[in-house]
């Protein structure tokens, strides 16, 4: 192994594949190789989870592809539910009820990270540019991420509301 102030190499042959990473002194091997194996699981359901939502995104432009220059709504939705979604995931999974250590993982950086988009928001932006729309991709452009702020917002303020009358006895 070699010292911190080694730059990785190659991992010589019959080694271990961290070997060719640099060595915090304050970790023992044994304990760097039990948590690569600790996530391994995350790595798992975050993948699955990208590849359903990344599934269900290609699905919703499928069936509502954009007109050549004009607003990506398909996008702008996906975008936009998603994040509505991620509010209510991120406050029910983290400040309001506890489940299986795997589920946050899989639902918001998996599902809904591949199920939102940024790079077909950008193509989409391009693409309306492009072929004669600038004000209209302007629109998209900040409109978007607006719009995105706001439903993660808001779905989070109302999450937490419905949480607290819920834990009050007053929603059954």
């Amino acid at each position: 192994m070699s010292d911190t102030t080694d730059p990785p190499g190659p991992v010589p042959e019959g080694e271990p594949p961290e070997a060719g990473l640099p060595v915090d002194m304050d970790v023992d091997e044994r304990d760097r190789t039990s948590a690569l194996r600790q996530l391994m699981p995350v790595v798992g359901v975050v993948a699955l989870g990208g590849a359903l939502g990344t599934a269900a995104r290609y699905g919703v432009l499928l069936l509502w592809p954009p007109a050549p220059a004009g607003f990506a709504w398909a996008t702008y939705c996906v975008n936009a539910v998603g994040c509505a979604v991620m509010g209510v995931v991120v406050v029910v999974f983290m400040e309001f009820r506890r489940t299986h250590p795997l589920v946050r993982p899989f639902l918001a950086t998996g599902f809904l990270g591949g199920f939102t988009t940024l790079s077909t928001y950008a193509a989409d932006t391009e693409r309306m540019a492009r072929l004669g729309s600038p004000g209209l991709a302007l629109v998209y452009f900040a409109g978007t991420p607006l719009t995105a702020i706001a439903a993660v917002a808001a779905t989070s303020v109302l999450t937490r509301r419905i949480a607290a009358r819920w834990r009050e006895g007053a929603v059954r």
